[in-house]
């Protein structure tokens, strides 16, 4: 555990640097890291600083009306931005590096807006446990400019809860989530009806009680995957689970043994056998 002290000292430093912008646009989610940039931003710059939020077909609803509620409780001013990403037909082809193109035209959305407005800096919530070599779309953050100030202070995943609980965010213990198309396997097309599907399957699943929840669209087929220890309860009620998820329009539903596991989109199907 991070000392209280080294917390508060990570959190001057991060407002001080933050106030010396001048302005910001703060890319926005809603998301553990994004908040706590959003509410430093805040806390730095007061008016100066904006959340913003590039809206396209892969963000679920209920996680752009969380979105709104966060920037509500942090006091920041909450701008929301609509465009299409399946009106690129790079991210409909779902290459292995769509991270990259999804992020790419993410934060030229947000960057036109800065611009047009004169604000002086876009920042994005990257912190210091995301960099690896899967992940194209930092990739695109880092060549357009975008700041990262929690990666910059080289405060990691578990430095970014404990700051946001420093900080009073609800958000802070909230798991990790992406945009539905990383449900999709890599070289299967992106669609409004899969993304539609799959959020819908998995809302099923959060209004049930299930936190960590992933419905893998793979072909006509569907793969459950919830928290490991949350697992015996979706056992508990799978024959209703997987007939509500089958009724949406998948010829199989099953039931992921291992619980969830980032990157589990492009996992092979064990087929039929595998449901619960």
């Amino acid at each position: 555990m991070v000392p209280a002290s080294a917390a508060s000292s990570a959190l001057s430093a991060l407002v001080e640097d933050l106030a010396s912008l001048g302005s910001i646009a703060v890319a926005y989610s809603g998301g553990v890291d994004s908040a706590v940039v959003a509410a430093l931003a805040h806390r730095a710059l007061g008016d100066r600083a904006q959340a913003v939020t590039a809206v396209a077909e892969t963000l679920a609803a209920r996680e752009l009306d969380h979105a709104r509620r966060l920037a509500g409780e942090i006091g920041i001013r909450h701008v929301v931005l609509t465009h299409s990403e399946l009106s690129n037909p790079e991210f409909v082809a779902n290459p292995s590096y769509r991270c990259y193109v999804c992020q790419g035209m993410r934060m030229d959305l947000v960057l036109d807006y800065a611009s047009a407005r004169g604000i002086a800096a876009v920042c994005d919530g990257t912190n210091a446990s995301d960099p690896g070599p899967d992940r194209p779309g930092l990739a695109a953050i880092v060549e357009r400019g975008v700041r990262s100030p929690l990666l910059e202070h080289g405060i990691d995943k578990e430095r970014t809860r404990l700051l946001a609980n420093t900080l009073g965010l609800s958000v802070w213990d909230r798991p990790a989530n992406a945009c539905l198309s990383s449900r999709i396997p890599h070289g299967q097309i992106v669609t409004l009806g899969k993304l539609r599907r799959v959020e819908t399957a998995e809302g099923l699943l959060l209004d049930l009680g299930f936190r960590v929840v992933r419905v893998r669209h793979d072909g006509d087929r569907a793969r459950v995957e919830v928290g490991a220890e949350e697992l015996a309860r979706l056992r508990s009620i799978w024959p209703r689970v997987e007939a509500e998820i089958r009724d949406l329009g998948f010829a199989t539903v099953e039931l992921d043994a291992a619980g969830y596991r980032p990157g589990g989109a492009d996992r092979a199907m064990a087929g039929p056998s595998a449901s619960a």
